[in-house]
């Protein structure tokens, strides 16, 4: 029979119940193979020969994230919140009373969550109708995390509107797609002669010592198909976003730009401090942003820490009011991954205040972000400020239009956008397709960023998402396909 040793012994296995429909786990068993790459690839095999079928199932399997494992233990988010709720008093129920109970992060998610069940917010309290309705709800997303909490389940087993709610939250459930497959023996793989499926030893190389001897006259060759399509060499290329950053940085070095580099680890008052992002911003809970256990902080100088406190807390000699709210030195000390490459030009502009400079920077940026079609965790962003006496808006989207002509986009829009830390601010969309696509943010630093660092002067700057423009350029339609280590779909990729 003219199939090799591994078909012989999954075929041998498969007539031992010649009428069953085998599962990868009991094909394992049966032919003693640790690696199911046997099975795939025998099965492939016999398939092609007609003596085996084989059937896919697709489906997902739901289990707990990390939030979600955290939710089993401690309980949900909105349950903790509510539980606090039903057991104070009516004129109780504040928001200041609720930040109390809470840690910092919570209060703001936690009231939106109470907000979508019915719960109102009446002059600074807490405010329901319908405490049984949202009591029932809280306690059916609970039993259902409980009940994941024990082992992953098949999709189909649980309630869609269930998964589709914990699927919208970040970190609570993961859906993974699953193929699993069955073998089953066909007429002709049944009426195989069971004796004749015994092991033989088969020549898969010709060498010149096998030739020079006797050995090879009673051999069994190995098949070769002549006809079957050879793998086209081809040669070495840079990878697709090598390519793509070499291909930025090269235009904004035409532009007179020079190129600035950062840490991945800062301190919460660099990232964030400086940019005059609140404190209580949702942007620095853990939800969005990866917090470091070694090293816990980050010196920062005491000269910033105290030039920060005064803006946010009252706008210090800005002209601002600040953001009314106390400022916590120790926060501003904590160490994370960056959240932007925004730090760079800000600790840019502190170092040389005095300075004109036009810098750009293009750099990895680290968010706890749900990995899809178009968001990762880590990712790059485009990063880039004019810094002298004569800086404006018409100065900011001119470049801003200039780069992305010369990316191959000539029809640029701008559109007014809220930043924290700019004021103009605008949202840079590019003409694709057809259609408008939003690719980054820019604005004029307010004076509560660029003042503390020592500067007067108006400072253009703007952050670009790099994927984004990948996935346009590279005609992508998952950023995922970039990272992936297929060497055949890179290779198809358009040489930049």
């Amino acid at each position: 029979m003219d199939i090799g040793n591994n078909e012989r012994r999954m075929l041998r296995a498969m007539l031992s119940d010649p009428s069953k429909e085998w599962a990868l786990e009991e094909l394992l068993s049966e032919t003693g193979w640790d690696d199911q790459v046997h099975v795939a690839g025998s099965g492939a095999a016999l398939e092609k020969v007609g003596l085996v079928s084989v059937t896919e199932h697709r489906g997902a399997v739901v289990s707990l994230g990390e939030e979600g494992e955290r939710a089993s233990k401690d309980g949900l988010l909105e349950a903790r919140i509510w539980d606090w709720l039903v057991s104070q008093k009516p004129e109780d129920r504040t928001m200041s009373a609720l930040s109390s109970a809470l840690e910092r992060h919570e209060a703001g998610p936690g009231v939106g969550l109470l907000k979508a069940l019915g719960v109102t917010l009446e002059a600074g309290t807490l405010v329901t109708d319908d405490e049984s309705h949202i009591s029932s709800t809280i306690e059916n997303r609970s039993a259902f995390i409980n009940y994941l909490s024990k082992s992953p389940k098949e999709q189909s087993e649980l309630d869609e509107e269930m998964v589709s709610h914990f699927s919208s939250r970040k970190g609570l459930i993961v859906l993974e797609e699953r193929v699993s497959r069955n073998w089953v023996l066909t007429k002709k793989g049944k009426s195989t002669n069971v004796s004749k499926l015994e092991d033989v030893e088969m020549i898969g190389e010709l060498t010149p010592e096998l030739l020079q001897s006797e050995a090879w006259r009673d051999a069994e060759f190995k098949p070769f198909d002549v006809n079957a399509p050879t793998p086209t060499p081809s040669g070495g290329r840079p990878h697709p976003m090598i390519a793509l950053i070499e291909m930025i940085r090269s235009i904004f070095l035409e532009m007179g730009f020079s190129e600035i580099e950062g840490d991945f680890i800062q301190s919460a008052g660099w990232n964030m401090d400086a940019l005059f992002i609140p404190q209580s911003h949702p942007a620095r809970t853990m939800q969005d942003t990866f917090y470091l256990s070694e090293p816990a902080q980050v010196d920062v100088d005491d000269k910033y820490l105290n030039l920060w406190s005064k803006v946010h807390e009252h706008g210090h000699d800005t002209g601002s009011k600040g953001w009314g709210l106390d400022f916590d030195k120790e926060e501003s000390k904590k160490s994370l991954l960056r959240t932007h490459t925004t730090v760079n030009t800000v600790r840019h502009i502190a170092e040389n205040p005095d300075e004109p400079c036009r810098v750009f920077g293009i750099g990895r940026v680290f968010r706890q972000e749900s990995i899809d079609r178009t968001h990762l965790p880590e990712f790059y962003q485009i990063e880039g400020i004019i810094h002298e006496p004569e800086a404006n808006l018409p100065m900011l989207i001119s470049t801003l239009r200039t780069f992305y002509s010369k990316m191959g986009f000539p029809d640029v829009r701008v559109r007014p956008a809220y930043f924290p830390y700019t004021e103009p601010s605008v949202e840079v969309d590019v003409l694709w397709k057809g259609e408008w696509l939003e690719l980054g943010g820019s604005g004029i630093f307010r004076p509560e960023v660029t003042e503390p660092l020592g500067t007067e002067w108006p400072v253009c700057a703007w952050g670009l998402g790099l994927e984004r423009l990948a996935m346009l350029i590279l005609e992508l339609d998952d950023i995922r396909e970039l990272y992936q280590p297929d060497l055949e779909r890179l290779g198809r990729m358009p040489i930049l």
